[in-house]
């Protein structure tokens, strides 16, 4: 790892409040610290005790220009999600020297990486979801519905926005309906490992060994679920996408059950997880800034445009780790063969050279280009269905909404690595 005194660092302070799950569910703390950053150090290392220094790539462009490089930036050699010195070294001893408890195409890198997502790419393309829509709206339908029958006041995000993309990708799955409190239970976990509402203990902020005791408990009731799905669609193929993976080969061969599980994990979390925040997050937008909702109101044709602000606005993904695998240079700094870098999305996506007053919620701007999808080899497979089902979900919402505003405190989950809005209490009156 490069030295502290040759490169430029970031104030300690600061750099634990980009790493601090609680400064997420305030919001305001990490959103003034990566604006400081992308002021004053916008591409430089942080040295926090008790863990690797680690490069803050805070500018949307060096986030562009980092994640086109896959082969200079890797992303399987390190952990690909932000942890301790303590817990790199639990992990790597529990896997036998892998920095990952999962082995997912989050923490593949060439040429494993394409392989393994070209098992299910096709399904996600958008000439092939296409065919979805018909039920997706089916699905959009009965959620507003439910949001009429509840007396003009709910909880947006349990009443709504969990549900919604969760029934979605489970059908897509192969899951059956009975099951997906139990995913959302599971998912919640594993995401909400720092949120003491949301974490399998229940407890305060947990780190170190006690908390990858709990991430390794719910992986493993994830594995024992979808073992059996394994199991059981490699008896009886079916045309669902565990059918797919069950069955899956690479090279000539099938995959592993630990490779097959992780992909189930993958889909079955990331699949509805940021979908659901990123449709609360339109939610809270357009309650926080009421033009929003007035002209989405006004102009159904800017429903697109809602969902791509509500997806930057609330950047579900907070960040993922490079590493890089020879020296280099990125806006003239010098990188080093081995540093560990921090791709910021919060930051890179409120980026004032790119967009214009970027913490307000504007459902006209365009172009937007956001990074929350991620950018290069691993741009998020799912894209086109996140934004086609937070599409149909508002196009049935939005002309049956006569008003919206907030009912009450509003909260985001303390989540470092991925969330969003935890709790949305709204008024409203429908027709």
């Amino acid at each position: 790892m490069t030295g502290p005194t040759e490169t430029p660092a970031i104030p300690e302070e600061i750099a634990r409040t980009i790493l601090t799950p609680r400064a997420y569910a305030e919001d305001a703390p990490v959103h003034e610290a990566f604006a400081w950053i992308r002021a004053n150090a916008p591409l430089a290392q942080a040295h926090v005790e008790g863990t690797y220094p680690f490069w803050v790539v805070s500018r949307h462009a060096d986030i562009l220009e980092i994640s086109r490089q896959n082969e200079l930036f890797r992303s399987g050699e390190m952990p690909t999600t932000f942890t301790t010195i303590e817990g790199d070294q639990i992990v790597r001893k529990l896997t036998g020297g892998s920095p990952h408890l999962l082995r997912t195409l989050v923490q593949m890198d060439a040429p494993d990486h394409a392989k393994y997502r070209l098992l299910t790419q096709a399904w996600f393309l958008p000439q092939n979801i296409r065919g979805l829509e018909a039920r997706i709206r089916e699905i959009a339908r009965a959620h507003v519905d439910h949001m009429a029958s509840l007396g003009g006041e709910c909880d947006f995000v349990s009443d709504v926005a969990l549900t919604y993309p969760l029934r979605v990708i489970m059908e897509i799955l192969g899951v059956p309906p009975t099951d997906e409190p139990r995913m959302l239970k599971l998912t919640q976990e594993l995401f909400g490992a720092a949120d003491p509402e949301l974490n399998r203990s229940q407890s305060a902020e947990v780190g170190g060994a006690g908390g990858l005791d709990d991430l390794q408990g719910v992986i493993a009731d994830f594995f024992m679920y979808f073992k059996s799905i394994t199991d059981a669609r490699k008896a009886r193929p079916g045309t669902d996408l565990a059918t797919v993976i069950a069955n899956g080969q690479i090279d000539g061969a099938p995959i592993n059950d630990f490779e097959a599980m992780s992909y189930y994990v993958i889909v079955a979390t990331a699949g509805h997880d940021t979908t659901s925040s990123s449709t609360a997050g339109a939610v809270w937008g357009m309650c926080q800034f009421p033009e929003a909702f007035a002209a989405v109101k006004a102009d159904p044709s800017l429903i697109p445009g809602l969902v791509d602000e509500a997806i930057r606005w609330v950047t579900p993904v907070k960040h993922f780790m490079r590493s890089a695998t020879e020296d280099t240079e990125i806006a003239g700094q010098k990188i080093a063969r081995g540093d560990w870098l921090m791709l910021c999305y919060p930051s890179g996506n409120r980026d004032e050279a790119v967009f214009d007053a970027p913490e307000e919620f504007r459902p006209q701007r365009s172009p937007n280009r956001h990074l929350a999808f991620g950018y290069g080899a691993h741009l998020c497979l799912g894209q086109h269905l996140a934004k086609m089902e937070m599409r149909i979900l508002f196009e049935e919402l939005i002309p049956r909404l006569k008003s919206l505003q907030f009912n009450g405190p509003a909260t985001r989950a303390a989540a470092a690595f991925v969330g969003g809005p935890k709790r949305l209490p709204i008024r409203y009156e429908m027709v």
